[in-house]
């Protein structure tokens, strides 16, 4: 399988500074492994796009525990107490969008469209600073794609050529930010031989997989 790769490798393809998409929703769905790698290499400047900061120490919350998120881009934060310290703080930007949006938004970017109009958050703070367009006499804000450098994502299976299946609602952001990450990188609970996913199961085909953590020996 010649996109298998170790987790340490994992981590040192990862820089200071990049810009990282991490699937899941309140620690569920979350390549827990990868997250826990990145905090223990100390990496430093990140700007995490999570739909949820979870808690402390479940989902992404070992990043913060660890300073290393500069920015954050999520729906949602309020569970997690270092979150809520480092933004009071001012160590933290933080850049809230309604949880439809921030889904929408993902997959322009991975579709290609140059944005999304939406009618949510329009006459609020979400909309300050934001291109208002006008459509049959309604107004809708103009939001650009969020992209990254990389996609971490977590499967249930995966085949010999990265062809992915998810449980449940562990799937949840997890298709999605598969097609918005220059480089996707996945952390399966198993690695199976090609054929062993049903068809009708693959969410993620293989070519958006440019990764895949291998079991350690």
């Amino acid at each position: 399988m010649e996109l298998a790769i170790s987790i340490e490798e994992s981590v040192d393809l990862i820089p200071d500074g990049a810009t990282v998409m991490l699937s899941g929703f309140m620690g569920v769905g979350v390549p827990d492994k990868i997250v826990h790698a990145l905090a223990d290499a100390g990496k430093r400047d990140l700007t995490l796009i999570s739909n949820d900061t979870a808690r402390d120490t479940t989902g992404p919350g070992p990043l913060f525990a660890a300073k290393c998120v500069r920015k954050l881009i999520c729906s949602h934060m309020g569970l997690n107490t270092i979150v809520q310290a480092q933004y009071a703080a001012g160590e933290l930007e933080v850049e809230l969008t309604p949880q439809g949006t921030f889904v929408e938004r993902i997959r322009a970017a991975g579709v290609g469209l140059g944005g999304i109009l939406t009618p949510t958050g329009v006459g609020t703070k979400i909309a300050e600073g934001k291109e208002i367009v006008e459509v049959d006499g309604k107004e809708y804000l103009l939001e650009t794609p969020l992209r990254a450098d990389f996609a971490l994502i977590a499967a249930r299976s995966c085949d010999y050529v990265g062809n992915l299946a998810y449980m449940l609602t562990a799937t949840n952001f997890n298709p999605i930010m598969a097609l918005a990450g220059d480089k996707v990188i996945c952390e399966p609970e198993e690695i199976v031989p090609v054929g062993m996913i049903p068809p009708d199961l693959v969410k993620t085909p293989g070519v958006l997989v440019d990764y895949v953590i291998k079991k350690a020996a």
